[in-house]
């Protein structure tokens, strides 16, 4: 089979400077993220009048909303994880190119040089926080680029002209090893009251795919003397914002209320099995919740599960990502509730071409136009 190899193409607005990816997804796998190797295209003539150029790998991090921005104020934090001198060459080790630099080497020529970049391993993925219907500017969110300009040092302040942007986006795939069934049991005594009630709750898996429904079972043994009169499941989104002490967030994202099978009366039991299904399409202007890296052009969905090696290393991540599935029973003023709290994680699942390997000599190069980012 044979088909076109895919390569994407970001211009600086002079034209003089032009950086090729042959994709902007980098896939985590926990013992190390794929290596970002692409090749970057110079003008000889823009550059033999002395000028350098210098590539980075940029994680922005920004966590405040940018109308804020006001008498010096600034919610961004810019990290350069890599960085090397593209022209003039420096001396550096002898590397052999990767297939995809070898094919645009040949095609692009000799003014084409190529680079690599590796993530640090304590990188976050790539978040962004939803925005209101009525805010502009930048949302909070940590997002990468790869950096292009032209300048003396590798610190120096770019200009606009010479300078590209390119968003890329590291992300998480939902492993291939299912972990233990989610399952929980509850119960809540009554003062001066005799008996207990007992609440149960299973998932029926702990991993589930974007737009999968998920079935809560839930099991309710009232050995006490109080009336269960309704019951309600929702999905809860929790966003750890770990640059802040405080920086904790839940959002109800799914929800179902019920009151079939109720009342629950003293000595009865009620079996059933609720449905919900967090999605974006129900929270599209909801403020706050957490979406996948976007890159311009693209559609998001909610941000996945952060899966992490150890919980010694959450300090380190920009922000992380959890789902819940809660159950309330609500037995009046008087009763007050019983809530059960069952851990699950939300992942999109690996796509197939990701791993087929299709020989082509022919690069088909999609161009993207210079905006602010991305």
């Amino acid at each position: 089979m044979v088909a076109n190899f895919k390569v994407y193409k970001k211009c600086s607005p002079n034209g003089k400077l032009a950086v090729y990816l042959g994709k902007r997804d980098f896939i985590d796998y926990l013992s190390g993220t794929e290596p970002i190797d692409g090749v970057v295209l110079v003008d000889q003539d823009y550059v033999d009048s002395g000028r350098k150029v210098w590539c980075q790998l940029l994680c922005s991090f920004r966590y405040g909303r940018e109308e804020d921005e006001v008498m010096g104020l600034n919610f961004q934090k810019d990290l350069y994880l890599a960085s090397e001198q593209i022209f003039p060459q420096v001396k550096k080790p002898e590397s052999n190119p990767t297939k995809l630099q070898d094919r645009l080497l040949r095609k692009l020529g000799t003014n084409a040089i190529p680079f690599n970049f590796t993530f640090p391993q304590c990188a976050p993925s790539s978040v962004t926080l939803q925005q209101g219907p009525d805010e502009i500017g930048e949302p909070c969110g940590v997002s990468y680029y790869v950096k292009v300009y032209c300048g003396e040092t590798e610190t120096d302040l770019t200009h606009k002209r010479s300078t590209i942007m390119m968003g890329i986006r590291k992300i998480q795939y939902a492993p291939t090893k299912e972990g233990r069934q989610p399952c929980t049991v509850v119960r809540k005594d009554f003062l001066m009251s005799p008996g207990e009630l007992e609440l149960e709750v299973t998932l029926d898996k702990q991993l589930y795919k974007h737009g999968e429904p998920i079935a809560v079972n839930i099991c309710v043994r009232n050995n006490s003397n109080k009336v269960v009169k309704k019951i309600k499941t929702l999905v809860q989104q929790g966003i750890d914002v770990v640059i802040f002490q405080n920086g904790q967030f839940r959002t109800v994202i799914d929800a179902v209320e019920t009151q079939d099978g109720c009342p629950i009366n003293p000595g009865s039991t009620l079996q059933k099995v609720l449905y919900l299904k967090p999605e974006l399409g129900n929270n599209k202007n909801r403020r706050g919740i957490a979406l996948d890296g976007m890159i311009k052009r693209e559609e998001s969905e909610l941000a996945p599960s952060t899966l992490l090696t150890s919980p010694d290393v959450r300090d380190t991540f920009g922000i992380v990502v959890s789902y819940a599935i809660k159950v309330k029973l609500y037995l009046g003023a008087l009763g007050g509730e019983l809530t059960a709290e069952l851990p699950f994680i939300l992942m999109r699942s690996k796509p197939s071409d990701r791993i087929k390997l299709v020989p082509t000599d022919s690069v088909m190069i999609e161009d993207i136009p210079h905006e602010k980012v991305g």
